[in-house]
């Protein structure tokens, strides 16, 4: 189930084979090698395993009952909308209770309205752009506790949310900004909104844009309690409603489920919601499991041993774990996926909040992260970690983002020839001792960080470790726990260099805006910039704005190009692998209605026992 998929925050869900492999040293072998070996390893695994696409919208209807069991790393912060925006784990935790606006159809290539219907309304001659949404008529605001009574969800929730919560800088939300946009004229106009009727209402554009509803999109939370708890306590009021402490039955739910119970450390269930506005033929609200139990395992090896005692209804196997999930699916089944649309990337922090460390300098010349780039084995990594079930990730764009061009590729790639030359032309020498210094005489020493739970990063980082050691350059492994690497990345910028994963793959070129333009607050390398700190970011920033405002595909395509050749050319990130997926779903659910791609995820959105 979608909204049940975002309850496993999973950064990445591969970890890495060294039983393969002696542990003092890895394998020297040559492209023609580790091709064959790839090949036919993944084809012996593969063919045991089942591919299921999704090819259609349409959906058998099916029966309400049984239990979805499903697992978290991790205890939430928060059951707040608004502290969901930072805390992956939390927006898992609220996403049954929640909806959004609209959704995207992939296999139709088109956006369809969700809670809301919409209407695009463009004026060429001046330059301005409405989207008028309307809410559907069965949408509620509703209690598990039935003697309270529902409410109707209405304009008045969007736009207080747009105003008072996203559109209040002290609230923080990471949405703040994404209201603001640059005008042809050099000035800033404000993406605004009106309320029209008690179910409907308009975003206001000050200048046409290609993908409006992208940028209105939203989920939001009742204007009648959060309206109370900022009257009373301002932003920090805001924060505090719903705590992990508070009843969450006491939480409304225009969601297809209810939270009902939360025990830190164990578990948290769910109860259907009757209410829920979405139908099947029967007129059946989905989902159709009547609870939902999520168990809070702590690491993905307890989740294993949980799925293969079908104590949990799905799994995403490790490629250590691959062969014996795959050889043992007795009561389940494997399914396959192509390369993932994203991938993990490695970044450098250049924040000159850390311009009196030697690593600050370093990182800024972009010959370094070059050469950084030329270092990175990403088929060693393959072979090693992901044992040849992935592919290296040269594109900016993924596949599926209709400005993806296959000519646009990332020139950096392995070799340390071009490495040396790289560091030699920005000043790095290696000198007698074996290692390489700068031109003030300091030793290339850095650290790099990645989340501690993620094996799969850890290996990842013993590879890179071993390769720059060859050109002279200490690489420090830095395993720290998620919620400080938010941290970190968000509020001290205390961090050196880092592997992280950022979600899915952008099939929009203006998805991510928070993470791309300057300004943005997860510009992670450089984030929150008033003005562009450098040429390129400032041409980045020029581009993004421009293209984003051009409907005509033939005339944004050149900008878009530009902007993908200059990331690839600067390198502040270097992705890494996009690597091949499985899933593994217990038999005991009726599986007509389920897919599994690397565009749409698992959708399990319609499954029922079959029992």
């Amino acid at each position: 189930m979608k909204a049940l998929r975002n309850l496993k925050i999973i950064l990445s869900f591969l970890f890495s084979l060294f039983t393969l492999f002696s542990c003092q040293k890895y394998p020297e072998m040559s492209l023609e090698e580790i091709e064959a070996v790839r090949a036919s390893g993944a084809s012996e695994l593969i063919e045991k395993t089942v591919k299921k696409p999704k090819i259609s919208n349409e959906y058998a209807s099916g029966r309400v009952g049984g239990t979805w069991n499903d697992s978290i790393m991790g205890d939430p912060k928060s059951f707040n909308m608004l502290v969901a925006e930072k805390d992956g784990t939390t927006a898992g935790v609220i996403a049954p209770l929640t909806q959004y606006l609209a959704d995207y159809d992939i296999l139709e290539r088109k956006w369809k309205g969700k809670i809301a219907d919409f209407e695009i309304k463009i004026d060429e001659e001046a330059n301005k752009l409405d989207v008028i949404y309307t809410i559907k008529d069965n949408v509620y605001w509703s209690f598990y506790d039935s003697s309270r009574p529902k409410v109707k969800v209405t304009s008045d929730d969007v736009v207080f949310w747009y105003d008072e919560i996203q559109g209040d800088e002290e609230c923080g939300s990471s949405s703040y900004n994404s209201h603001f946009m640059p005008l042809d004229d050099g000035t800033e106009g404000k993406i605004t909104i009106e309320r029209l009727d008690e179910k409907s209402f308009a975003f206001h554009f000050p200048q046409i844009v290609a993908e409006p509803i992208l940028h209105t999109n939203m989920d939001f939370g009742p204007k009648f309690l959060y309206k109370k708890a900022k009257d009373e306590g301002g932003a920090e009021g805001v924060k505090k409603l719903f705590t992990v402490a508070s009843d969450p039955r006491e939480i409304p739910s225009c969601g297809p489920y209810f939270l009902v119970e939360y025990t830190p450390s164990q578990r948290l269930v769910y109860k259907r919601n009757p209410d829920f506005w979405e139908k099947d033929s029967n007129g059946e609200s989905h989902y159709y499991p009547a609870e939902l139990v999520t168990q809070i395992v702590g690491d993905q090896n307890t989740d294993y041993l949980l799925f293969r005692q079908g104590k949990l209804e799905s799994f995403s196997p490790a490629p250590e774990q691959l062969e014996d999930v795959v050889n043992g699916a007795a009561d389940y089944t494997v399914f396959n996926a192509d390369g993932s649309m994203n991938a993990s990337f490695w970044s450098f922090n250049q924040n000159p909040k850390n311009k009196d460390e030697p690593f600050y300098e370093w990182f800024t010349k972009k010959e370094f992260r070059q050469a950084m780039s030329c270092l990175l084995n990403r088929e060693r990594i393959i072979q090693q970690t992901y044992r040849g079930l992935g592919s290296p990730k040269y594109s900016f764009f993924p596949e599926a983002n209709k400005y993806y061009d296959e000519n646009i590729l990332l020139e950096y790639r392995y070799s340390h020839a071009h490495a040396k030359k790289l560091l030699e032309s920005a000043g790095f020498s290696k000198k007698s001792d074996g290692f390489l210094y700068d031109e003030k005489d300091r030793r290339v020493e850095f650290d790099l960080t990645f989340t501690a739970t993620q094996a799969i990063f850890s290996d990842i980082v013993q590879i890179i470790t071993d390769e720059c050691k060859k050109e002279g350059i200490t690489v420090t492994a830095r395993p720290t726990d998620f919620q400080k690497i938010v941290d970190e990345l968000m509020t001290s910028y205390d961090w050196q260099s880092i592997i992280i994963a950022l979600g899915g793959g952008s099939l929009f070129p203006t998805q991510g805006s928070n993470v791309w333009v300057s300004n943005g607050n997860l510009h992670l390398w450089n984030p929150l910039q008033k003005t562009p700190a450098t040429e390129w970011e400032a041409r980045v920033d020029e581009l993004y704005h421009s293209a984003k405002c051009i409907v005509d595909y033939e005339k944004a395509k050149p900008l878009w190009d530009e902007y993908q050749k200059i990331y690839l050319e600067e390198c502040p990130i270097v992705y890494l692998i996009r690597s091949r997926s499985f899933y593994a779903l217990q038999n005991r659910w009726d599986m007509t209605n389920f897919s599994y791609d690397n565009l749409n995820g698992a959708e399990t959105s319609y499954l029922w026992l079959k029992n």
